[in-house]
């Protein structure tokens, strides 16, 4: 008989944004992940995800090494195999939510064979990172590499997104840090801008402080309780998406009365998350994908009438001139690698609580 392990099994170690409901856990943003150490010979899972666009795909990552699941649609639970055929050794093993906002995952539990044995967690790290993004900061056809510095294949339909090749997950493995990543593809500030869940766009005004961002979810959109997650690094790349009108117009952000009332907006949010997050560093950025300056130097008058030594606007080295398509995994590890930097020449006293 196999042996399960159960969502609430005090061996698993969640990461990510995750609530409960009817004996499941639920995973709604990129990179939100559940670990697990065993001895054994092979591993499933049981899932049940609920798609409302693109191809759904699992992230899995079986002792160090990465890869990603194909998973079909379905009504009801399906099981996965993760790995077989292993030695009878210690193994770690890792699920995650590779994609953002075009389905969610219900978590129901680990199958492993009969003769295996779970293992005490390895821990989350101590250093804790935290992310407000967009589909650069979900990894969305991060794997597309072949169209690399150029426009995005017409009809991928998701099977080229990853959030582990998402910059801010990249940048959180290189600082040895555990990380919640809040992105949506086509999210920005405010409501009824963007391209995020047309036709009724919602703007990250309206999701930064949930769980389930999804109003099509079971029980709606869910209110994340922010002590449970207290970082010490908040990135919040959000502006990108910001000119696009319900009618399809474009926002002039060089407006001084619009540029006034963004800016106030973003204000607002990072005052939020300031409140509950005193001692922590935020980094306000924008990515390479392409966009005009003019957003860039809304950051820079944002960072500098905040008026706080622990609210920074950094830019990447190709700001908003690096690609027209989404940055794919050479440069998301570009931005990575550059904001890695960036961290570590602000010394240890970042990570302290």
């Amino acid at each position: 008989m196999s042996i399960f392990v159960y969502p609430d099994d005090k061996e698993l170690v969640y990461m990510g944004r995750t609530d409960e409901r009817d004996g499941a856990v639920r995973f709604f943003w990129p990179g939100t992940s559940v670990k697990l150490r065993f001895r054994g010979r092979s591993a499933s899972c049981i899932i049940r995800s609920h798609r409302y666009y693109f191809n759904m795909y699992l992230g899995v990552v079986a002792d160090g090494k990465m890869f990603r699941i194909p998973v079909p649609e379905s009504s009801e639970d399906v099981k996965l195999t993760l790995c077989e055929g292993l030695d009878d050794t210690v193994h770690e093993l890792i699920i995650y939510k590779a994609q953002a906002g075009s389905n969610y995952l219900e978590f129901k539990g680990f199958e492993l064979d009969d003769s295996a044995e779970t293992l005490d967690p390895a821990p989350l790290p101590s250093r804790r990172i935290e992310c407000y993004g967009d589909s650069v900061s979900a990894g969305e056809v991060s794997e597309g590499v072949e169209y690399t510095a150029s426009s995005d294949p017409e009809g991928h339909e998701g099977r080229y997104d990853n959030s582990w090749y998402a910059y801010p997950m990249i940048t959180a493995r290189n600082l040895g840090a555990s990380i919640n990543n809040m992105a949506q593809g086509g999210i920005a500030i405010f409501d009824n801008t963007g391209y995020y869940h047309s036709p009724d766009y919602i703007g990250m005004e309206s999701v930064y402080n949930k769980t389930c961002f999804i109003p099509e979810a079971e029980g709606g959109m869910t209110e994340w309780n922010f002590s449970r997650y207290i970082p010490h690094v908040v990135i919040f790349a959000v502006g990108q998406n910001d000119h696009h009108a319900p009618d399809d117009s474009v926002i002039d952000i060089s407006d001084p009365v619009y540029r006034e009332k963004w800016k106030s907006r973003y204000k607002s949010i990072i005052t939020d998350l300031r409140s509950k997050y005193p001692k922590a560093l935020f980094i306000l950025t924008l990515t390479v994908l392409e966009h005009s300056p003019c957003w860039d130097s809304a950051v820079d008058e944002i960072s500098r009438e905040l008026g706080d030594r622990m609210v920074v606007h950094y830019k990447f080295r190709r700001t908003g001139r690096a690609t027209p398509g989404h940055p794919r995994i050479t440069e998301q590890y570009e931005m990575a690698e550059e904001l890695t930097a960036y961290i570590s020449s602000l010394g240890d006293s970042v990570w302290r609580d």
